[in-house]
């Protein structure tokens, strides 16, 4: 399992309440463009679109895969365009119902190979205020210098 592509930012905009793995439709040159490292998930959400009253489908959008150097024509080519993601039924009601809820969003968290298979590990996540964003700065440097001290085997620290 290779990671091709990862969103940084999701983990400090959002706080993840569940994780999901879905995969991919891709044509050829989008999967071999992904694994030499054109991939990327910034600004990329999933949405769940009903046809015509059927059941609902999840796509992802907004996520960039650049065109694969080899490819042949490439001139109708989008590289943002919508991509389907490959769910069951239930996985899908599911999350319909969580997209109801009120401040629920899906968020891609990165794109990965299993065997030959491009996977999506995307969340049901709720964006954080900017209190809750300075609070995981904190933690984050605290376990840096705990880390740190424990590393050196001194024990220096201020508060």
């Amino acid at each position: 399992m290779s990671e091709l592509a990862r969103n940084k930012r999701a983990s400090y905009d959002y706080e993840f309440l569940e994780k999901f793995t879905a995969g991919l439709v891709l044509t050829g040159g989008e999967v071999k463009a992904a694994k030499t490292g054109l991939a990327n998930l910034s600004g990329a959400f999933v949405v769940l679109r009903g046809r015509g009253g059927l059941r609902p489908e999840a796509y992802l959008i907004n996520a960039y895969i650049g065109p694969y150097r080899y490819m042949g024509d490439r001139e109708g080519y989008n590289p943002e365009r919508a991509r389907k993601l490959l769910l069951r039924r239930r996985e899908i009601a599911h999350l319909v119902g969580k997209q109801q809820e009120k401040g629920l969003t899906l968020v891609p968290l990165s794109l990965y190979t299993d065997r030959s298979l491009v996977k999506l590990e995307f969340a049901v996540a709720r964006g954080k205020k900017s209190f809750d964003k300075r609070r995981s700065i904190r933690e984050r440097e605290l376990k840096r210098r705990l880390d740190s001290v424990r590393k050196s085997g001194s024990v220096k620290i201020r508060s």
